[in-house]
């Protein structure tokens, strides 16, 4: 398939980018449509996607050039061309958690009330924008015999693209299920996408080629394997402190 979806005055526009612009806007109406349902004021929601999103591309885009620096150090000008690839989503997770954390602070609002709100939308996004690695036949896995396998150049390879998009999709169902039926203390809707994400990316991430390694060690599973950690210990605080006194409650 052409990554070109079509020129604009000799300018290209790739498919990769139109994907992900994609799952941002499908993203930011489905949270725009839950703050309305719970009552929060939907101008916080676009003031926080008018930084946010910016700096999630910036993030998932240094993210990526730090780890392979070697790529880009005699070609700077490379770094800010990312209409052929080049987003590691966990910069742009980690940016965008960074922005929110600020944005809610100044704005005296709850962190985890806007992230539980968001979760959904986060998740749903890279399912969506994990389709531009097909277009662009990148993020695949190591070769496979399955008849679902990725056929490149006449060789097949695991679809760890596929993979992750399906995964998410199930992880975004889940969480509209849980944050309707079970959730009890602000925040778990977002830690449990963060712990469901980074599961599924731990074992995902052992079949692809094109990993962002640090020594012999796949950076995405050590970042994935701290951020479940951390989950654990700060779901079981809060549901703590909600058990002892109530706090944090999502009335």
């Amino acid at each position: 398939m052409n990554p070109v979806a079509f020129e604009i005055f000799g300018l290209a526009v790739r498919w990769y980018g139109i994907i992900i612009a994609l799952g941002m806007l499908i993203g930011a109406i489905l949270a725009l449509r839950e703050a309305k349902r719970i009552g929060f004021n939907e101008e916080y929601i676009i003031d926080l996607l008018i930084f946010a999103i910016p700096a999630a591309i910036i993030g998932s885009r240094i993210y990526y050039v730090i780890f392979k620096w070697e790529e880009y150090r005699d070609s700077l000008w490379r770094i800010v061309d990312i209409r052929g690839g080049g987003l590691a989503i966990h910069g742009g997770i980690i940016a965008a958690v960074i922005v929110a954390l600020i944005f809610t602070r100044i704005k005296k609002l709850s962190f985890w009330k806007m992230a539980d709100i968001c979760a959904p939308s986060i998740i749903l996004g890279q399912a969506i924008g994990r389709w531009g690695n097909f277009i662009n036949q990148e993020a695949h896995g190591v070769e496979t015999d399955l008849p679902w396998g990725l056929m490149i150049d006449g060789v097949k390879y695991h679809p760890t693209f596929l993979y992750e998009s399906l995964w998410n999709f199930l992880v975004f169902f889940f969480l509209l299920w849980y944050r309707k039926n079970r959730v009890k203390v602000r925040g778990e809707v977002f830690l449990l996408y963060v712990a469901l994400y980074s599961f599924a990316r731990f074992f995902i991430e052992g079949l692809r080629t094109d990993s962002l390694m640090v020594g012999p060690m796949r950076v995405a599973q050590i970042i994935s394997i701290v951020l479940i950690v951390g989950v654990v210990i700060l779901f079981y605080i809060r549901r703590k402190n909600y058990l002892l006194d109530g706090s944090n409650n999502v009335e």
